[in-house]
């Protein structure tokens, strides 16, 4: 898979499924932390990180939910975001990767 091209693909799907109207960065920015905060709602309700389950939604078809789900609506929500602005995800990725990687271990924090 390749980022940049999938987060065009996820931005084509926003645009056909009116996601792209109104823009607004604080809406967008919350719907990428509502979304962690669905994952964590995974795992509080007992649910294993790595379950895959399945519900109806409201028109019978199978909605794939769990741990995992909500992270890949996270970073199908930061994809989005990132092809609204012609961000390179992938090349923002690789420089902050390479950063990290000259970071002292545990940023200097206690273990």
């Amino acid at each position: 898979m390749d980022i940049d091209n999938t987060a065009q693909e996820v931005l084509e799907n926003a645009r056909n499924h009116g996601f792209e109207n109104d823009w607004d960065d604080y809406k967008k920015l919350c719907l990428i932390h509502s979304e962690i905060s669905e994952a964590m709602e995974e795992i509080r309700h007992g649910h294993e990180p790595t379950e895959l389950y399945f519900t109806k939604d409201k028109d019978g078809k199978d909605k794939p939910e769990g741990f995992g789900i909500e992270l890949a609506d996270t970073v199908i929500r930061i994809m989005h975001h990132c092809a609204h602005y012609n961000i390179s995800l992938a090349e923002m990725i690789k420089i902050k990767m390479a950063y990290n990687e000259g970071r002292p271990y545990m940023h200097n924090l206690k273990a």
